[in-house]
C-alpha cells in the first residue's frame, strides 16, 4: 500500500490527537483544577487549568464560539489543504500537526467545555511574582509547530522562485 498525502497528514493528525488527549487525561486524572506542581523552581510548573478562550487565553467565555471557528478552521485547511505545499512531505506534516492540534482543542471544548492547558512556564520578578508565558498543551505547541513550517516553506517557496532564472518551470 502507497501512503498518500492524504495519508500522510491523517497519520501525523491522528499521532498528535492521540497524545495530545493522552496527556490532558493523565493531568486531569493526577492534578486537579487549579492546582500545580513545581517542576523546575522557578522556571517551569505542571498546571491544569481551564481556558474557555482562544491562545493566551483571549476572549475568555467564548467556547462555543472558538468550537465553531475550530470546525470552519478544519474544513477550509482540509479543503485547500493543496495550497498549502501540502504535495510535499514537509507540508503534509505540518497540516496534519495543524490539524491534529485543532482537533485536540475542539475535543476538549466539546466534550468538557474548555481547553485543558498544563505546561507553563515562568521567571521569578524582583519584586516578587511570577513572569509567565501563558499555559498550553501539546495540541497548542503542535498548531504553532505547523503554523512555523508552513511559513517556511512557504519563505522557502518564495525565495527559490525569486531566484530561479526566467524561463523556467519554478515560473508557473
Amino acid at each position: 500500500m502507497t501512503i498518500t498525502a492524504n495519508h500522510r497528514i491523517a497519520i501525523v493528525a491522528g499521532v498528535v490527537y492521540a497524545l495530545d488527549q493522552a496527556t490532558k487525561f493523565v493531568v486531569s486524572r493526577y492534578l486537579d483544577l487549579a492546582h500545580q506542581v513545581v517542576v523546575v523552581d522557578g522556571f517551569f510548573k505542571l498546571v491544569h487549568w481551564a481556558n474557555t478562550g482562544a491562545a493566551w487565553s483571549m476572549f475568555p467565555g467564548n467556547n462555543v464560539l472558538l468550537a465553531v471557528i475550530s470546525v470552519l478552521a478544519l474544513l477550509v485547511l482540509w479543503f485547500s489543504k493543496d495550497h498549502f505545499e501540502a504535495d510535499r512531505t514537509l507540508g503534509q506534516v505540518a497540516l496534519g500537526l495543524i490539524l491534529g492540534g485543532i482537533l485536540g482543542n475542539l475535543t476538549d471544548r466539546l466534550v468538557i467545555g474548555h481547553v485543558t492547558d498544563f505546561l507553563y512556564f515562568h521567571l521569578y520578578r524582583r519584586g516578587g511574582g511570577e513572569l509567565g508565558f501563558p499555559a498550553f498543551n501539546m495540541a497548542d505547541s503542535a498548531i504553532c509547530t505547523g503554523v512555523g513550517l508552513l511559513f517556511l516553506l512557504s519563505w522557502r517557496s518564495e525565495r527559490h522562485a525569486v531566484s530561479a532564472p526566467k524561463g523556467t518551470a519554478s515560473e508557473a
